[in-house]
């Protein structure tokens, strides 16, 4: 049943707080400075947030962590979210690490490009554009000749003799000024390498060579891309990330703009999934971004921060930082821009979610049926052949696609000869596994099996856990309760495409199923003929086709064959 308010433990400390259901499935995971008037809000007759009373009807307990301080909490609510993926919850979209360039602190410092940069080595990313940080590296070893070999051979590498190495382990003269011009193009000054590579185009363009200009235009695109342009500048940039933030239905995409030395260096772009509240969003955001790199001196953010995040930034930097949602001047001009940057970003990212046919498709069918997405679908469908091999089958349905590691194949183990009593209990023994519930439960058929479904949902206490609906094939006609009939169009091709795939399921799975009856031996199921009896039937008759054409009477003649057994196994072979 739903979590009850007057039996949860409310603490009155920080921590951190889980709402679970009575399987341990963690729906939510949150933080707060004092636990009870956080839980306390859940229950309030106007919550701030879409999501809260599905989340308090779906959730059976609610379990308190109290910490030391609220930075405590921070910590572990970050590492909570990231072991049970909870479904209420924002989060980053991408749990992958992003690459890094990164100088090592030995006599001869080695450049590397990783994932997990070593700690004593200066670091440089992480960057969203893979593709270009390893062009950069590259360009940096073939202009500078920094060494990424794990150790120096006194014979030098390959590296060396085909150029992309100084070769210090033969002669490290001058090579220290290598290692400086390129962390100082890292830093941000790649202006000499920028003109460099632009003499070297146009000089292969005035000779004709126009594949060496261009391989010399991306090289200059890929410096660009990551060293960071210079957008907009004034003299308040000092050590400073401002963060913007769009949204569109539970699709996010977070910016942030680091600004020093009165310049914009650059802007890296992350998508998150989004749960209805910007506070926690950003939140979530910043423990995530900052957990391994430096926050600035000046953070700008779009919504005031958890109060438990501002001490937290301060211990991760060693000193105070600022955090200000600006309201005017050069400030907000900046804030500004990251927030437009974060809407255009947010149209690529929405772009790019729907542009399959497939997610187009479970778009169209969501809106069709007023609902919010159908990204989760899962559809059943019964077969059988005069009351033999009664089976059932659900497939499902992920952003439009057939996800087929999903589906299931069920054998009827009751008594019930007819569709709805087997969908019934197919439904049932399905639902009874489940961890997550779909967008949406289809089933193959008109409003009979709507309502025996719906029954049967009602009475293990699953009704108001998703959505539920029938699609019969006479006019692609959709029901559900308290609604009208629709019939589908093409916009409604989602469901059509769902039925259609559940039915072909289960037929291949009945087929296989008759076709394994029929080859089946007759003999095996003949009762009281085991192993023995049946090869000395074999011995006797000289093979199979001897036993096929022998009466009942020639049957009784082999040793430890009755007249009872000799006509079970005459009627059997008939």
């Amino acid at each position: 049943m739903p979590v009850d308010l007057a039996s949860a433990n409310l603490p009155h400390e920080p921590g951190v707080y889980l709402f679970k259901t009575k399987q341990g499935r963690v729906l939510y995971v949150g933080k707060a400075t004092r636990l009870n008037e956080r839980i306390r809000s859940y229950f309030a007759s106007n919550p701030d947030r879409h999501m809260i009373p599905e989340l308090v009807a779906r959730a059976d307990d609610i379990e308190c962590i109290v910490t030391q301080t609220p930075q405590a909490a921070l910590v572990l609510e970050r590492q909570l979210i990231r072991e049970h993926m909870p479904r209420f919850n924002s989060m980053l979209k991408d749990d992958k690490s992003f690459p890094y360039l990164a100088m090592t602190n030995e006599e001869f410092p080695r450049i590397m490009y990783t994932r997990r940069p070593p700690k004593s080595a200066q670091q440089w990313g992480p960057f969203p554009n893979a593709g270009a940080a390893k062009q950069v590296m590259q360009l940096l070893r073939r202009q500078f000749g920094i060494r990424d070999c794990k150790e120096l051979l006194p014979q030098g590498c390959l590296s060396m003799h085909i150029g992309l190495c100084a070769g210090p382990c033969i002669d490290g003269t001058g090579y220290d000024d290598r290692v400086k011009a390129v962390r100082r193009t890292l830093n941000g000054d790649a202006a000499p390498l920028l003109e460099e590579l632009v003499a070297q185009m146009d000089a292969a363009s005035a000779s004709h060579a126009y594949e060496e200009a261009a391989q010399h235009r991306d090289m200059i695109r890929a410096v660009r891309a990551t060293t960071g342009q210079h957008i907009v500048s004034s003299k308040v940039y000092r050590d400073c990330d401002a963060i913007g933030i769009a949204c569109e239905g539970d699709l996010a995409a977070l910016v942030v703009l680091h600004a020093d030395e009165g310049i914009i260096q650059g802007q890296e772009t992350w998508p998150a999934v989004h749960r209805g509240d910007i506070g926690e969003t950003v939140s979530m955001f910043i423990s995530e971004h900052y957990t391994h790199r430096t926050p600035p001196r000046l953070l700008l953010s779009p919504v005031p921060v958890f109060d438990g995040l501002q001490s937290w930034l301060n211990e991760r930097r060693g000193s105070s930082v600022e955090v200000r949602t600006p309201q005017r001047g050069d400030l907000e001009n900046l804030a500004t821009l990251a927030r437009q940057n974060a809407e255009i970003q947010l149209q690529r990212l929405a772009t790019k979610s729907s542009g399959s046919l497939e997610q187009r498709a479970a778009d169209e069918g969501a809106k069709t049926l007023g609902m919010k997405q159908l990204d989760h679908i899962v559809c059943f469908d019964m077969a059988q052949l005069q009351g033999d091999e009664r089976v059932g089958a659900s497939v499902v349905m992920r952003n439009g696609r057939p996800a087929k590691k999903e589906y299931r194949k069920y054998v009827v183990k009751g008594e019930a000869l007819d569709d709805l009593r087997m969908m019934k209990e197919v439904v049932v023994r399905w639902a009874k596994r489940q961890e997550e519930w779909p967008d949406l439960l289809l089933i193959d058929g008109g409003e009979t099996h709507l309502s025996t479904i719906q029954q049967a949902l009602e009475e293990h206490g699953w009704a108001d856990r998703f959505p539920l609906a029938a699609l019969a094939k006479r006019e692609e006609t959709i029901f559900r309760n308290g609604m009208e009939p629709l019939v589908l169009d093409r916009s409604g091709r989602v469901l059509v495409h769902a039925r259609d795939e559940a039915h072909r399921f289960v037929n291949t799975f009945h087929r296989k199923r008759r076709s394994r009856s029929r080859l089946a031996d007759p003999l095996e199921g003949v009762e009281g003929l085991g192993a023995k009896k049946l090869q000395t039937l074999l011995r006797h008759f000289g093979g199979r086709k001897g036993i096929e054409h022998a009466t009942a009477t020639e049957l009784e003649t082999v040793p430890g064959i009755g007249p009872a057994l000799a006509e079970r196994i005459y009627e059997a072979l008939r």
